[in-house]
């Protein structure tokens, strides 16, 4: 019963109530209060990191396990931090969007700030302590690969968020920052076609995140929230993601033709069907009110929810991909 409750909290965004919550045990507790459903598309992101530097006969273990613990935990830190930044600046009172798709622990009131921190202090200690053990074991510049992953922690929310730089800020960390990155930490060495690889992958939980900002683009603007779809309005905004999510299957394809990567990277024309899907639905706005098919969990979701159906399943077949290009390699 436990694994299945931790397993949910892995994979989706469950409603609780405050008796429901009460019977969780610590670690459900902590991955709902993480949202630690969306962690994944950063630890496919170390993921790859690995798999590269295996292709390229520079793996590392205990380098690659620490990689994957810190940037999962940094992940973390910054969604307890955004949950709190739009807390305590009251963007996220009176039924804001964030509270009607999933948990909010401090506006459900079910942590005392007191009991939040705790959880934000272990959860920050994790990644820095994962964090400075890569500093001690490869040197070179972890460090500055670090305090750039500090800053947008920190500094994501806000002001990042409010002024249209959240976007932008997406595709450089789930792009070159952890994918180039964590290649450097394992391997030692930085390398370019694996920052082009990078952004082909990043493009994914940029494309979730515009869905996310698209979604609530009316009570983004009542709020003062500045977001890039806010900027440059509904339409534009959702063009400009079919236009960044049709860019990766080209650039990943480019690669290809370059000799960078194996043609076994075509497996990702699998998923071709679900960017169909998400075509159509971004061409259109979102419906005032929920379709009777669509699954009554994840509404108001709708942009976020086709970009994150597409992006978990393109990142699968992108792993998958990689691990068969090594094996061909080899």
């Amino acid at each position: 019963m436990r694994f299945s409750v931790w397993w949910q909290a892995m994979t989706t965004m469950p409603a609780l109530t405050a008796s429901q919550w009460q019977q969780l045990d610590l670690v459900a507790r902590w991955l709902i209060a993480t949202r630690a459903s969306v962690l994944l598309m950063t630890i496919s992101s170390a993921a790859i990191g690995g798999l590269l530097a295996w292709r390229d006969g520079a793996f590392d273990g205990v380098l690659f396990a620490l990689t994957v613990i810190g940037l999962a935990f940094a992940h973390a830190t910054n969604n307890l931090l955004n949950d709190f930044t739009d807390s305590i600046m009251g963007v996220d009172k009176n039924n804001y969007y964030r509270n009607q798709y999933g948990v909010h622990v401090l506006e459900d009131q079910l942590l005392s700030r007191a009991q939040f921190w705790r959880y934000l202090f272990f959860t920050a200690a994790i990644a820095l302590l994962a964090g400075g053990l890569l500093i001690w074991l490869r040197s070179g510049i972890t460090l500055n690969l670090m305090a750039a992953g500090a800053f947008f922690v920190l500094f994501y929310t806000w002001p990042l968020k409010y002024i249209g730089l959240g976007e932008p800020a997406v595709l450089l960390v789930w792009g070159p920052l952890m994918v180039g990155g964590s290649y450097y930490v394992i391997s030692g060495d930085w390398s370019w076609s694996v920052t082009w690889l990078s952004i082909v992958y990043g493009l994914g939980p940029t494309s979730v995140l515009f869905g996310k900002h698209i979604d609530k683009i009316d009570m983004d603007r009542q709020k003062g929230v500045r977001s890039l779809p806010v900027i440059l309005g509904e339409q534009a905004a959702r063009y400009w993601v079919m236009v960044m999510l049709v860019s990766q299957y080209l650039l990943a394809m480019g690669l290809v033709i370059r000799g960078d990567f194996h043609w076994v990277m075509a497996l990702l024309l699998l998923n071709l069907p679900k960017l169909w899907r998400l075509l159509a639905s971004f061409r259109q706005p979102k419906p005032d009110a929920r379709p009777e098919a669509f699954p009554e969990n994840i509404w108001p979701l709708w942009f976020a929810a086709y970009a994150f159906d597409h992006t978990r399943t393109f990142s699968g077949l992108f792993l998958l991909a990689l691990l068969l290009d090594i094996v061909l390699r080899q």
